[in-house]
């Protein structure tokens, strides 16, 4: 049983990390990981964890956790790499109802993680641990991503791609693993067509889970020694990405209550 909590009105708000979830559990124990880390470094916040969907605990049942402790301001960061579907739609949706239940609760819902330039330049170091040259011109990397409906979202993962070719001098192109092209075929394609002749994938994926083994799997069927790099995972430089984020949302709040 949890231990009561005493709020008063010197506490910070807490923060929750709020994860997309997914049936394959090692994306949950990434994430609370992570988590870990963002709380090692906010000794005097209240951090937890929760998710949007497939994973306990449900983004609903913990802010109703906190308001029955007695918070009555929560700061929700999205763990989401993109301001896609999930962090535009589905986030403000469950606050807003959640909030027009619990009208006393205020939550202020942080900017998503990406595209922040400290997950771009960890996404590039996967990629080196490879062992992939990134000084190979004849290198082509496939930038892989969820994939989305919403196209500025996927702009992004393109403008990353570009940003590396650019800085690098090897060949990048975003892959989609659901939702939108290219896919994996198409990338390939695309690259080899450019004169790429070795292949690596970078990782646009925070945790492991289905959709990334989909995009590998894929990628070996074609190119067995195509070099697969891992997702961001649990690093000490996204857990200092999140606290901004949280610190940001402090400074400038978003009242996500329904007018």
């Amino acid at each position: 049983m949890r231990a009561h909590t005493t709020v008063t009105t010197q506490c910070p708000p807490p923060l929750v990390a709020v994860a997309h979830g997914s049936r394959d559990p090692r994306s949950a124990t990434t994430v609370r990981a992570l988590v870990e880390l963002v709380r090692a470094g906010m000794p005097h916040v209240l951090v937890r964890t929760a998710f949007l969907d497939l994973s306990d605990p449900p983004l609903p049942d913990l802010l109703i956790e906190l308001h029955a402790e007695g918070h009555r301001h929560v700061v929700v960061v999205p763990l989401l790499l993109g301001d896609a579907y999930h962090a535009r739609v589905d986030l403000p949706g469950i606050v807003a109802r959640l909030t027009d239940r619990l009208p006393h609760l205020q939550v202020t819902v942080s900017d998503v993680l990406g595209p922040d330039p400290v997950l771009g330049e960890l996404a590039l170091r996967r990629v080196r641990e490879t062992g992939a040259d990134v000084t190979d011109p004849r290198l082509g990397v496939l930038v892989a991503a969820v994939g989305s409906s919403h196209a500025p979202a996927n702009a992004a993962v393109g403008r990353l791609a570009e940003s590396w070719e650019e800085r690098h001098g090897f060949m990048a192109t975003p892959v989609f693993a659901s939702s939108t092209q290219p896919d994996v075929p198409a990338a390939l394609a695309a690259l080899r067509a450019r004169g790429a002749r070795r292949f690596a994938v970078a990782s646009w994926f925070l945790a492991p889970g289905l959709l990334p083994d989909r995009v590998r799997d894929a990628v070996r069927a074609s190119v067995p020694d195509a070099r697969i790099a891992a997702p961001l995972g649990a690093e000490p430089t996204i857990a200092e990405v999140i606290r901004r984020r949280y610190s940001t949302a402090l400074a400038t709040p978003r009242d996500h209550r329904p007018t």
